[in-house]
Parts: C-alpha cells; sequence; structure tokens
C-alpha cells in the first residue's frame, strides 16, 4: 500500500530510490490503487542511526489510525524520475488509509552511507482478541514504586502511573492489572535518584497516594526522597538573619554587578513601595550618613529591607546552582525562609513584612529585650517582684 522511503532530498541518491520504488512497488497497479510514497524525513529531518527506526513507528502509527501521513515540502515531482513508469502517488496531503478484505501493508527503506541498507516489509496485526474479564484478588498490601530524575520529574511520573491506576480500576480489591503493573515499577524500570513507594491497602488508596505525589502533598501511604542522601553528608541550611544586620548601601556592589540580584531586588521593592509609600530600593543602596541611609534604622524600613535583600541573595545563589536542604531564619527572617520555601507568595509575603514593620514601629520607645537563662518556675517566682516593669 505505501513505501516509507530513504528520501534525504538529493538530486543523486532520491531519483535512484524513487526509480527502484516504480520499477517494483510500482507496477501492476491500477491509476485508482497507486502506491503511496513518503518520507518522514520532510517532518522531523534526518535523525542519523535512528531514521530507519522513526520510519517504522510512522508506520505503525499510520496502520493503527488508518491514516499515511503528510510529506511535507514537496512542491512538484523531481523531473529527474519517469514517473510514468508505475503507478505511485507522492503523499503531498494526508491520505486515509481504509480497511479492506486484507491487511494493511508497507515497506520502510534505510540507507546507511557505508552502504548498509535495509529494507522491511511490515504488515497489519490482527485485531487483538478481548481479554476474558479475571476477578480482583487478595493481595493484601501493594506497592507501587516510582523513580524520576528531579522532583518534578517524580511528579510527572507519578501523574502518568495515576491515570493507569485510575484504569486499572478503583472498587473492590486489587486486580490483576494493579499487581502486574506494581511488578513491572518494582523490577523493570530503572532506579532514578528521586524515589516514592505507594504502599496502598486498595485502589483507592492507590490512587489517593498518587493523586498527592503527582501535585507534591503527602499521604500515609506515601514515602519519598533521595536515597543517595541517606549515607551523604549533611545537607545544606540556609539561615535567615533578623533585624539588626542592615547596613547604609548593603548589596550596592552586588546590584550593580549581577543581574539576577539585581532583577529580584527590584521585584520585591516593587511590591514593597506600594506598602510603604516610598522607594524602598533608595533606602537599601542610600550612601552612608544620608538622611535616606537612617531611615534604615528605623522598624518599618528594616524589616521591608532585610527581606529584599535576603530575597535577591537566595534567588542569586539559587541561580548558580547552590540549593538548601532547609532554611531557617530568625524574627523577619523567618518570613523571608518562609517565602523562598513556597509557604508564601511574594505578593503575600511583602504584605505581611510591611505590616510586621509597620506595627512593631507603634511599639513605645525606650523598652529593653533581654534573654533569661532559668526554668518557667524560677520565672514565675522571679516577675512578681518587678510587677510593672516586665
Amino acid at each position: 500500500d505505501a513505501v516509507e522511503a530513504h528520501g534525504t532530498g538529493t538530486t543523486l541518491g532520491d531519483p535512484i530510490e524513487a526509480q527502484a520504488i516504480l520499477a517494483t512497488y510500482g507496477q501492476n497497479r491500477t491509476p485508482d490503487h497507486p502506491l503511496h510514497l513518503g518520507s518522514l524525513k520532510s517532518n522531523i529531518g534526518h535523525s542519523q542511526a535512528a531514521a530507519g527506526v522513526g520510519g517504522v513507528i510512522k508506520m505503525v502509527k499510520a496502520m493503527q489510525h488508518g491514516i499515511l501521513p503528510r510529506t511535507l515540502h514537496v512542491d512538484a515531482p523531481s523531473p529527474h524520475v519517469d514517473w510514468s513508469s508505475g503507478a505511485v502517488s507522492l503523499l503531498t496531503e494526508a491520505t486515509p488509509w481504509p480497511e479492506t478484505d486484507r491487511p494493511r501493508r508497507s515497506a520502510v527503506s534505510s540507507f546507511g552511507i557505508s552502504g548498509t541498507n535495509a529494507h522491511v516489509v511490515l504488515e497489519q496485526a490482527p485485531a487483538a482478541e478481548p481479554a476474558e474479564p479475571r476477578e480482583p484478588v487478595s493481595a493484601g498490601l501493594v506497592p507501587w514504586v516510582v523513580s524520576g530524575r528531579g522532583t518534578d520529574g517524580l511528579r510527572a511520573r507519578a501523574g502518568q502511573l495515576r491515570r493507569l491506576a485510575a484504569e486499572a480500576g478503583t472498587e473492590g480489591g486489587f486486580g490483576p492489572e494493579h499487581l502486574d503493573i506494581g511488578h513491572s515499577l518494582a523490577t523493570t524500570r530503572a532506579a532514578l535518584a528521586d524515589r516514592a513507594v505507594v504502599l496502598a491497602e486498595d485502589p483507592a488508596a492507590l490512587v489517593a497516594g498518587l493523586d498527592a505525589l503527582a501535585r507534591g502533598e503527602s499521604a500515609p501511604q506515601l514515602v519519598s526522597g533521595d536515597p543517595g542522601r541517606a549515607n551523604a553528608s549533611p545537607g545544606i541550611a540556609f539561615l535567615f538573619t533578623g533585624q539588626g544586620s542592615q547596613r547604609p548601601g548593603m548589596s550596592r556592589e552586588l546590584y550593580a554587578t549581577h543581574p539576577v540580584f539585581a532583577r529580584a531586588l527590584d521585584d520585591v521593592c516593587a511590591r514593597m513601595d506600594v506598602h510603604l509609600g516610598r522607594s524602598l530600593k533608595e533606602l537599601i543602596l542610600a550612601e552612608e550618613g544620608s538622611e535616606q541611609a537612617a531611615l534604615l534604622d528605623r522598624t518599618q524600613y528594616t524589616q521591608p529591607a532585610l527581606f529584599a535583600v535576603e530575597v535577591a541573595l537566595f534567588r542569586l545563589v539559587e541561580h548558580y546552582g547552590l540549593t538548601p536542604d532547609v532554611v531557617v531564619g530568625h524574627s523577619v527572617g523567618e518570613l523571608s525562609a518562609a517565602h523562598v520555601a513556597g509557604v508564601f507568595s511574594l505578593d503575600d509575603a511583602c504584605t505581611l513584612v510591611a505590616a510586621r514593620g509597620r506595627l512593631m514601629q507603634t511599639a513605645p520607645t525606650g523598652g529593653a529585650m533581654i534573654s533569661i537563662e532559668a526554668t518557667e518556675t524560677e520565672i514565675r517566682d522571679t516577675l512578681p517582684t518587678h510587677h510593672g516593669h516586665l
């Protein structure tokens, strides 16, 4: 019915191949039933050693869907070929491939530059007999092992498996499909760096566990992690400081020399300015001794400024590939840590930091902070003697 040609588009090779096809498959055909001729290279280019495999995949899928794909960029048949010597039709348009009283058949050619030539004939497979329904089985806990490269890869794989689990059924007990897939996942799949296992009591719990993994959430039947880290050195922790670490002109050099840092700082400051009613960036980058620099010691500006610089610093080191295993913070640094960990969006974090600084600014002046190393009982006994002061 059709030939998937090697078809590299050359003025030497293509005419030779076309004449050979006309002289063989193009003979003893009527004009209303010509041989259809095309090449996948017009769609995806020359995939080198995989070109022949690509042609096989194309024709198998064409058989499956009953349509022969269009060959692109064919303006006119080559004048170097005697097209009248046989009945061959170029696939300049997608062409239906109807069912007949015999299986669909096609040929695929792939020619190597060294003279290694391959030509295979494919025939449509018989229709599969519907499988006999199998009864659910009692299997107790069933594990589905999932692995991927990186968190995104792991979650994407969980989403694929979630669809398979749902198709296998969610009512009653586990069926053979659940067990087959679980066995294949545990014994035939590559164990990549990021891994998880869903250990479920029934199909509904299996689907729920895979759904949670795909969304990046936790579930009682789900365990995930990187096994390589179990025996590795301790991970990296980022600590975000609190009020008191500010200084005039902090991060001025980074802002001038690192575009990633500058963009991140601009992004935070633009949101803070809405709440502060003035340019936060001008305060952060102000020269020491200036009136603007002095404002950095006012809590309503100190905390937004520290948050902006800390977030921009995080984005800079993240850009260079340094990511923490955990983040912690002190005082306003807790909000910086929460934002970069994904707890707060940037808009929400800026709103919270600005409100926190503004409220703390309204506290009475002249106070002090002390740290006492004592038990609760000792403190309870001491506090009454300082009534009105603590």
